[in-house]
């Protein structure tokens, strides 16, 4: 995806660009250049990229997150194609949870509850089905 403003823009608050909004587009980049699908094979394709840019973006390993489709080559060969080619969107991710993280240090919040309170805020949007 191309943005306007830069990861240190979102991370300073310099630009308004939050989680529902990357999911949104990253849901678009998805649409256009993937082969055309019916809506759960499309779902399933945005899910499998959007929790790769999200364990990229905090931290996890890419081999370390594959283990989990090991029973799935196929899946595996998917991701690893695909991951140098989501470096910006991880990027992004990573500064729009790092500033979803600050705001809530800013209101008060312990480090680890902000932590703990910006991940489940994200598996609730992670568990809602793609917008048509």
């Amino acid at each position: 995806m191309q943005w306007d403003f830069s990861p240190e823009d979102v991370v300073k608050a310099r630009a308004d660009y939050g989680l529902a909004d990357f999911r949104r587009d990253l849901a678009e980049e998805v649409r256009m250049n993937l082969p055309p699908a019916d809506a759960q094979q499309e779902q399933r394709s945005f899910n499998l990229i959007y929790d790769l840019c999200y364990a990229l973006a905090t931290s996890k390993e890419l081999d370390s997150h594959l283990g989990a489709y090991a029973y799935d080559p196929p899946t595996v060969e998917f991701l690893r194609e695909i991951e140098p080619m989501m470096t910006d969107n991880v990027e992004m991710l990573g500064a729009i949870l790092q500033r979803l993280i600050m705001d809530r240090i800013e209101s008060g919040m312990a480090l680890e509850q902000a932590i703990e309170d910006t991940a489940a805020w994200n598996a609730k949007l992670a568990a809602a089905p793609l917008a048509a």
